[in-house]
């Protein structure tokens, strides 16, 4: 185990090279650059901006280099916590990551444990049940759940809290609370406003999650060893969760490698349709504006997820699976 921990490390390390490699130069191909907008920006309010002037914005922001050295700088100082400076913030990166990072990951704490405390349960149930009222009724929000986009779920929600009810659900704290430092206070407040932004971050996983647990699940419940089981005398409920239900949870284990930089992200519209004060608005924000040093450290962030989930996948199948345990093991020998 500790050779393919290794082994999956090395992997991560490269994938990860790579992966800023070609988001790095992604966020640059439009035309033009974040100066050439700010520019714009100045001249469109009428000041005039001199040659003398913009190149020394250029070597500031260290435009005036080669792509291949603007990288490197910023490739180099990312590990240590030197992620170059935001161009439309006009703050060190790290900072604003700082200042964001602790609420994008209570909301997809949150959202996360929502989706997965939901869909096992319900898909479970539906298989079960299968073709009841009750499995009817779970399959139409599950198709509802991932055909209506999140953010026009928020729109919907937002719209008739404050048409019906005269509420505003939007954000994450009250009036009161936005700006102030973290108290008892707060975080109450914090917990009043999460249950909107979890529900609606984590419907389209929840739903995809249920969709896929039923499936599994029925095809487990047709298998030879569950008909020879139920004829032995087996329980339901024994032989419902010793068997089926480990077996059929495997691909549900197999989402967290996706499903965790998507919860982690914010579903970028819908933050921005709730007003949520987490990564996903400050990147689209960042990618509008060409803002490469702040774009591409957040979507390195994000492929970090990404390996790191498919890693904890891996890992929990081999702990929940005793064939993909015994498979690892005999590979690793």
């Amino acid at each position: 185990m500790v050779n393919y921990l290794l082994a999956r490390f090395g992997y991560m390390i490269t994938t990860l090279l790579l992966i800023s490699v070609v988001s790095f130069i992604v966020i640059q191909l439009p035309p033009g650059d974040w100066l050439t907008s700010y520019i714009a920006q100045l001249e469109a309010q009428g000041q005039e901006v001199d040659d003398a002037e913009i190149a020394g914005l250029k070597a500031l922001y260290g435009l005036d280099r080669p792509i291949w050295s603007q990288y490197g700088k910023w490739i180099s100082g990312f590990f240590t916590g030197r992620m170059g400076v935001s161009f439309s913030f006009n703050r060190p990166v790290v900072d604003l990551i700082a200042e964001r990072l602790p609420l994008t990951i209570m909301v997809s704490v949150f959202a996360f444990v929502f989706s997965y405390a939901v869909a096992i349960p319900i898909g479970i149930y539906s298989a079960t049940h299968q073709y009841s009222p009750s499995d009817y009724f779970f399959t139409t929000l599950g198709f509802i759940g991932i055909s209506v986009p999140n953010f026009l779920l928020g729109i919907i929600v937002l719209f008739g809290a404050f048409k019906w009810f005269g509420v505003d659900v939007g954000g994450l704290f009250s009036d009161r609370y936005v700006g102030e430092p973290w108290s008892f206070g707060k975080f109450l407040d914090f917990l009043t406003h999460i249950p909107v932004p979890m529900i609606l971050i984590g419907a389209a996983g929840t739903a995809t999650l249920i969709r896929v647990m039923r499936g599994t699940l029925l095809d487990e419940l047709r298998q030879q060893y569950v008909i020879t089981a139920r004829a032995k005398g087996v329980t339901e409920t024994a032989l419902l969760f010793k068997y089926p239900v480990r077996l059929a949870i495997n691909p549900i284990i197999s989402t967290i490698g996706y499903l965790l930089p998507a919860i982690f992200s914010g579903q970028v519209i819908t933050a921005v349709v709730l007003r949520l004060s987490t990564m996903g608005p400050m990147l689209l924000r960042a990618l509008i504006s060409q803002d490469m040093f702040l774009a591409g450290s957040i979507v390195l962030i994000l492929s970090f997820l990404v390996v790191v989930g498919t890693l904890i996948s891996d890992l929990l199948l081999v702990v929940v699976d005793p064939r993909i345990r015994y498979e690892s093991s005999a590979e690793l020998r």
